[in-house]
């Protein structure tokens, strides 16, 4: 089963789903921004990505830059800021098979199927 936090406005994520179901794989789309995850569940994304957790977030988003994080704070208040402010959070992220990946650019998906 493979699973894609999904933001519907992003071209980026609307590339990787269609690329997913193209392939004809089942898909579980998690609207991220509607159904935000918790601070659990982006801790463990970050430890299955095998990422900081500054390479989860969108360092270009406005929000970003208002609320002046430090690119070099803590991952656990990085992560924190990403659990109260779901749009901070990079996308399209896919899981499968006990894998995650940040599917930029979109083809990125086909490195965990």
């Amino acid at each position: 089963m493979i699973t894609i936090w999904h933001n519907p406005r992003c071209s980026k994520s609307r590339q990787a789903l269609a690329l997913l179901e193209e392939r004809g794989e089942e898909v579980t789309v998690r609207k991220y921004l509607d159904d935000a995850p918790s601070l659990t569940e982006l801790t463990l994304t970050r430890d299955t990505l095998g990422r900081r957790a500054i390479e989860m977030m969108r360092t270009g988003e406005k929000l970003f830059k208002e609320l002046e994080i430090s690119e070099t704070a803590p991952d656990d208040a990085l992560l924190g800021m990403m659990a109260a402010h779901p749009i901070l959070i990079e996308r399209p992220i896919v899981f499968a098979k006990d894998q995650a990946v940040i599917a930029r650019p979109p083809e990125r998906v086909f490195d965990i199927l």
